[in-house]
């Protein structure tokens, strides 16, 4: 090996404390938990700072929305925060539904303060209740009774005095007149007898005649006699009613002015019970002293009198409580915005104010509500009456279909409920940078941002921070004690979720599902002990035994040389490049052959993937870079002319990511040079136009494929994986590459520029430009400045 390459790879070579963070368990033994602790908040300062603002901000318009993804804590910590501002605020109004007397579709709106509302129910029903007792014996008392027959005697004698004027004219003419079922007869008296039907029949016809004209003439009179006989009796009903009313009135103001003493500082209960004043005797009379209703239902009057009079309470507080805070799970409509209830009742539907029902947005008024925007988005009208409802500040129930409907279908209008509340948004970057593009409202009502962390710094409080929450868990769910082992384990593990030594991976959520397997194992373990490190990583192990048949069956076929990767020996133009496969929550690493072949022309740098429509554009993007390299690195004294091509080998998917452009131009040079690589080397990274190498994505999962793959076939100690520099601070490897490094039969290499790569990919030096701008004849660069040299001669030499 040239000492210039011996000096690269000593250089690249990462050294075992480089490849994962370097954490002692000693460091978590601090982070034991007590009883009765709050739950911890790692980081975030940023959202907080916003949070502060934003739900004690009291102009209209501040609503915040919390970006961050799942698992990151927002929740918690909202809630936390929440807890403090909201108990400090004032508690606001209760609101009712009352009955309009005037208009029974278009329910009133009544506000209470704290915990009068159900004072004011109770009250009510005892209201009731004493209507019930009270009539309708109330009119068997003397006095009643006493004024009834008085206006009772008034008609009978107006009647009397008639009957007896007709009856002394009857009687001049011999005629008996008498009254039979409520009916008015007439009957001829012989020698001071009335006749029967039968004894008037034996009559001659003169005599029959003579009566009938008599008859006539004394229906005549009686009917001048009675005729104002409707006059009496209206006269006498509306005596009798206003007696009853006032009888009625006089009964139950008593009870009346002690509701209004009771609620004397709440005007709008004053004008409620005004209202009920006014309407509660007709009502009595009708449903309680109905004489047409035999045997009264005590059960089924009370009922008719609580859907007239009974406010409906849509929200109570506590007195002192502070401001509501509401999470609403399921964001519909109707659990949103509140909705009416339909009831049946002999086959027909009706409603009323009874059956208003309030949503989240009377429960958290005057507070806070906290709402998913991805399932508030997924809701039809919702979001469109969520910004009208925060811009009118006026909760609306409505039927949202109500144009849909059926004609004659009619449901309630209740009157609008005045709106005060702080919306919070939970949701991802995507919808809050879609909503502010697309939806200019959104700007105006949600002008906090509360960004949480995807990821923390790994100092030493938020390390012991974290132990304290992994703790912290097991001590609320009863689990054994987690040694200082085990946490290391799983701090570890956050740290890969993160991808970086320095940064831990803020989503708890997937830690705390880490620990729930382990103690799963625990508990099949013997039930006995510390949930230790070894139980971490037999969860582990299963979570990824559980995921992995795609990476085994993809492992099983470079074996069965159904996928044509080599770990050992020199091919030219042929390198191993590193790809990420992600099919659901399966994510591996592996190998993917790149090749290239070259030949004297003009078409330039070929991507296979990008002619097949199989290269996305970022793909495509790192192979023209490849153009731009060898124009800038080797064009400086000629033309560059070449037609090479460039194939990601047996791939029959879409590709996208510019990771393989530095295997991609390591093959290319290979080609144009003729000098073999190593196949005992894999190679990931992306390259710029002047062959620096920079950073990629997934560098764990693609160096543990490969290294796997060598497993399968043998280590020789000859084989490893060439990354970029930028990426050192990513690696968190498995325990067993690890192992491997450290026995030296596996290696990782960390280059800068691709001149460090090929070094090692080819065993020969790259070579350095002179100051003649010429390299070395037998360097890498070189050879591929002779060979392009070439190609440029052969295609002037035919131009010529």
């Amino acid at each position: 090996m040239p000492s210039s390459v011996k000096s690269t790879s000593s250089i690249t070579c990462l050294p075992v404390e480089k490849l994962t963070a370097q954490l002692s368990a000693e460091q978590f033994s601090f982070a034991e938990v007590t009883p009765d602790v709050e739950q911890i908040i790692i980081g975030h300062a940023r959202a907080k700072e916003a949070l502060e603002f934003g739900l004690s901000m009291e102009a209209p318009g501040f609503n915040v929305f919390a970006m961050g993804e799942h698992g990151t804590g927002r929740q918690t910590l909202i809630k936390q925060m929440l807890a403090t501002t909201a108990g400090n605020k004032q508690t606001p109004y209760e609101w009712c539904y009352i009955n309009n007397f005037d208009d029974v579709h278009a329910p009133h709106n009544l506000y209470l303060s704290p915990g009068d509302g159900k004072l004011l129910l109770a009250r009510i029903n005892t209201f009731i209740d004493e209507l019930l007792d009270l009539f309708p014996e109330i009119f068997d008392n003397p006095s009643y009774q006493r004024q009834k027959s008085a206006v009772d005697r008034a008609f009978n004698k107006k009647y009397d005095q008639a009957i007896a004027e007709v009856e002394e004219s009857a009687l001049k003419d011999n005629v008996l007149l008498f009254e039979e079922n409520g009916e008015i007869g007439f009957s001829p008296l012989v020698e001071g007898k009335p006749l029967n039907d039968k004894e008037f029949a034996g009559l001659d016809e003169g005599k029959r005649a003579d009566f009938y004209l008599l008859l006539d003439k004394l229906e005549n009179f009686l009917s001048e006699k009675l005729i104002e006989l409707p006059q009496w009796k209206r006269i006498s009903s509306d005596k009798l009613r206003k007696l009853k009313n006032e009888t009625a009135e006089q009964a139950i103001r008593p009870f009346l002015e002690e509701l209004e003493h009771e609620f004397a500082s709440n005007i709008g209960v004053l004008k409620y019970l005004s209202k009920v004043k006014t309407h509660v005797v007709d009502t009595v009379l009708e449903i309680l002293v109905d004489e047409s209703v035999e045997n009264r239902n005590d059960k089924d009057a009370r009922k008719l009198m609580v859907e007239q009079f009974l406010p409906n309470l849509l929200v109570s507080q506590k007195p002192d409580a502070g401001a509501p805070v509401i999470y609403e799970q399921n964001p519909t409509f109707q659990n949103l915005f509140g909705h009416v209830d339909f009831a049946s009742f002999q086959g027909s539907t009706y409603t009323s104010y009874r059956l208003i029902r309030a949503g989240a947005l009377h429960k958290a008024n005057g507070g806070y509500l906290i709402l998913e925007a991805d399932k508030l988005l997924n809701q039809p009208l919702v979001w469109a009456r969520l910004k009208l409802a925060l811009k009118s500040q006026e909760i609306t129930i409505e039927n949202p279909y109500s144009e849909y409907s059926q004609p004659g279908s009619f449901s309630l209008q209740p009157e609008k409920i005045p709106l005060n509340v702080k919306v919070i948004l939970l949701g991802d970057p995507e919808i809050y940078y879609m909503l502010q593009d697309y939806d200019q409202e959104f700007t105006e009502l949600f002008r906090v941002l509360a960004d949480f962390d995807q990821y923390l710094e790994s100092n030493e409080e938020n390390l012991n921070d974290y132990a304290h929450l992994i703790r912290q868990r097991a001590y609320k769910y009863n689990y054994p004690h987690v040694s200082n082992e085990a946490v290391l384990e799983l701090v570890r593990y956050a740290l890969r979720r993160a991808e970086h030594q320095h940064k831990i991976s803020a989503n708890i959520v997937q830690v705390n599902d880490l620990l729930d397997e382990a103690f799963y194992l625990w508990k099949q373990t013997g039930n006995e002990g510390d949930l230790t490190a070894n139980h971490v990583a037999l969860a582990l192990a299963a979570k990824q035994r559980r995921t992995g048949r795609m990476s085994e069956a993809w492992l099983g076929e470079i074996k069965e040389k159904q996928v044509l990767i080599d770990t050992q020996g020199h091919h030219i133009g042929k390198v191993n490049g590193l790809t990420v496969l992600e099919i659901g929550d399966s994510v591996f690493g592996t190998p993917a052959r790149i090749t290239a072949t070259v030949y004297a022309g003009s078409e330039g740098v070929t991507d296979i993937e990008r002619e097949v429509d199989l290269g996305k554009s970022i793909h495509s993007k790192g192979v023209l870079l490849l153009t731009g390299y060898l124009g800038h690195k080797y064009g400086q004294g000629f033309p560059v002319s070449i037609s090479a091509n460039l194939a990601i080998e047996q791939s029959y998917g879409h590709i996208d990511g510019d990771s393989a452009s530095m295997a991609e131009l390591c093959a290319l040079i290979s080609a144009i040079a003729l000098l073999p690589i190593k196949q005992g080397f894999a190679i990931t990274g992306s390259i710029n136009q002047h062959g620096g190498v920079q950073s990629i994505g997934g560098v764990n999962e693609k160096i543990e494929g490969f290294y796997r793959l060598c497993k399968e076939e043998g280590l020789t100690g000859k084989q490893g994986v060439i990354i970029p520099r930028t990426n050192v601070n990513n690696l968190m490897l498995a325990d067993d590459v690890i192992e491997a490094v450290k026995n030296n039969q596996f290696a990782i290499h960390a280059v800068e520029d691709i001149d460090q790569a090929i070094e090692l990919l080819m065993n020969e030096p790259a070579g350095k430009i002179s100051s003649t701008g010429r390299y070395p004849r037998k360097s890498i660069h070189g050879l591929v400045l002779n060979k392009l040299s070439l190609f440029s001669d052969l295609l002037n030499g035919a131009d010529e």
